[in-house]
């Protein structure tokens, strides 16, 4: 059987090309074949190769296929052989670490580092209708939570994300529920400044676990208005502490063992900024400390995760000595002037 990879691969490609040219998105367009080719460079990512491989030998699939994009765990009900359950389960496995979830592909559960579907469940009462809409999925993961929104409707989901990996556990999703979604879900490996400047083209952003690792937090508020259409509304999830709303705290040079953290204010200083970079209609909608149970290895997430990041005798407090992080989840409007 010949290798799939370079028509997959390249069909992936060839669709989102051909869903930039339907969406409007030309201005973007005449940049897509350097920021696909700077994402997926091999010289810059020694394992591409190796998750190019996992995602080509994937087995072909039955057309007869359910497909679920509404409930908690995103799953693709499809008849393997044992010798193929087999193979899905082993080559799923090379994209290691799956954070982002839960999935199952066929037979094979993929309980993920992150239950991303409790998130969803608190910010997805709170959302404008996604139905019709185009969205922006800024930091998106592998694209659980893109696959969520285009099962609210979405007309349009694109992720970005510049992590290849994450870009090939997308891929390998999208070999599962192939056309279910009428081919309305994209990845491109980019980062928000990969956006062009003022594009104003997407009814709903999401920035969800990004901005605490921006080292200027207001740049990054205003890219997302930038992308964003008159009217369309901004949907931001971070780490906060708590406090008024001149409350920022900036940790030294790790938090819970990250060393890519800056700034981390209150909710209601992060209401403040938005304020200040132009949006309205400003609400905070959900606001949780991350429990151990929504953040955790896993046998796909071997590596140490919160419970390792946590001080041993306060769970209240990071092994820094800083408060355990809590999310805070606001929405805010692009005015229509």
């Amino acid at each position: 059987m010949p290798d799939p990879s370079p028509r997959t691969l390249a069909e992936a490609e060839r669709r989102l090309y051909l869903a930039f040219l339907d969406q409007g998105l030309t201005r973007w367009l005449a940049a897509l074949p350097e920021q696909l080719a700077r994402g997926l460079d091999r010289q810059r990512h020694g394992d591409l190769p190796a998750w190019e491989k996992a995602v080509a030998k994937l087995p072909a699939l039955p057309a007869m296929r359910d497909v679920g994009l509404t409930d908690d765990t995103v799953a693709v009900d499809v008849e393997l052989s044992d010798a193929d359950r087999r193979r899905c389960d082993n080559l799923l496995r090379i994209l290691m670490p799956w954070r982002k979830g839960p999935y199952r592909l066929g037979s094979v559960e993929i309980d993920t580092e992150w239950r991303s579907d409790w998130k969803w469940q608190r910010v997805a009462p709170h959302l404008s209708p996604l139905a019709g809409r185009r969205v922006l999925d800024v930091g998106g993961g592998n694209g659980y939570h893109a696959w969520r929104m285009a099962g609210a409707g979405a007309a349009f989901v694109l992720v970005i994300d510049p992590s290849p990996r994450f870009y090939y556990q997308f891929q390998a999703v999208r070999h599962f529920v192939d056309d279910a979604d009428d081919y309305r879900t994209h990845f491109l490996p980019v980062g928000i400044e990969d956006v062009p400047e003022k594009l104003a083209a997407f009814d709903t952003v999401f920035s969800m676990g990004v901005l605490y690792h921006r080292a200027s937090p207001l740049e990054h508020l205003l890219q997302l208005k930038d992308a964003l259409a008159p009217g369309g509304e901004l949907v931001l999830e971070t780490l906060v502490v708590e406090g008024d709303e001149q409350t920022v705290f900036m940790p030294g040079e790790r938090y819970a063992s990250m060393p890519n953290v800056y700034f981390l204010p209150s909710s209601r200083a992060l209401a403040h900024w938005l304020q200040r970079c132009g949006f309205e209609a400003i609400r905070c909608v959900d606001e949780t400390v991350t429990s151990l149970d929504e953040q955790r290895a896993t046998e796909w997430m071997t590596f140490h995760s919160l419970a390792d990041f946590l001080a041993p005798d306060d769970r209240s407090k990071t092994i820094e000595g800083h408060p355990a992080p809590r999310r805070a989840t606001l929405i805010a409007r692009k005015p229509m002037g």
